[in-house]
């Protein structure tokens, strides 16, 4: 697309050239014979509308993984986050060997393949937490948990200049995509100082529903705070907050 110079700006169509405003300034481009229906029913635009399929799917159900964790999201994303978790839903979707191309989906996928996925690049669970955990999916239950051992917070954390306290936090969610419905339960600390002092084993359980048949999902991550005067303050608009998939279970 050319942009337009000079003293006069265009807007509309010439001829086969389309002017247009944008944030970017006045553009031109051409006008082609490609059109919406043409790509709907040309066989020739077959595998488009197969691509066009299993990339809204996997939208949908970045959406939905998005929602079941939106009460942790609000303070650990980063604004390249959706872009991120649809490339790594339609690995999942292309793993599904069973249904035919453009039918491929995330219960046929490969869900397993969004553990370890951050939904904040700036942030990493990785480079935040150092203490070692473990964590565990029972479907039968329906417990979805984090064990840390006690660790030392200013040793074991990376925490970013002018954080005073910490707080570790987990959620469970069993996704159904296809209904586009969910379940999702939160455990979190207190508040903690970040000092030489060894903390309490951590243990964070999350009870969803026994025997859900839709994919598991549990999420850990941490919020850094600032005290003033006695108030605890989130820290940069979480900025430095880590969320990380830590476990998937699919159906």
């Amino acid at each position: 697309m050319a942009k337009q110079k000079g003293i006069i700006k265009l807007e509309g169509t010439l001829g086969d050239i389309t002017f247009v405003k944008t944030k970017n300034g006045y553009l031109a481009k051409e006008k082609t014979g490609l059109t919406g229906d043409r790509i709907a029913n040309d066989p020739a635009f077959q595998r488009t509308r197969e691509n066009g399929a299993e990339f809204g799917r996997a939208g949908k159900a970045g959406k939905m993984i998005r929602t079941s964790f939106r009460s942790l999201l609000q303070n650990t994303a980063d604004s390249g986050m959706v872009a991120r978790l649809t490339r790594e839903l339609m690995k999942v979707i292309q793993a599904d060997t069973t249904s035919t191309r453009g039918l491929r989906n995330v219960i046929d996928g490969e869900a397993e393949l969004l553990q370890g996925f951050d939904f904040n690049e700036g942030g990493k669970l990785s480079t935040t937490l150092f203490a070692p955990f473990t964590t565990s999916i029972d479907r039968v239950t329906g417990a979805l948990s984090a064990d840390i051992p006690s660790f030392v917070p200013n040793v074991m954390i990376g925490y970013p200049s002018g954080a005073t306290h910490f707080k570790i936090m987990t959620a469970g969610a069993a996704i159904d995509f296809e209904a586009q419905a969910f379940e999702q339960k939160m455990a979190e600390t207190g508040i903690l100082p970040i000092d030489a002092n060894p903390t309490a084993a951590l243990n964070l359980v999350n009870n969803l529903t026994a025997n859900s048949t839709h994919p598991l999902f549990l999420a850990l991550g941490i919020e850094f705070y600032q005290e003033v005067n006695g108030n605890r303050y989130p820290l940069k608009n979480g900025a430095f907050n880590a969320l990380q998939i830590v476990k998937v279970q699919g159906a």
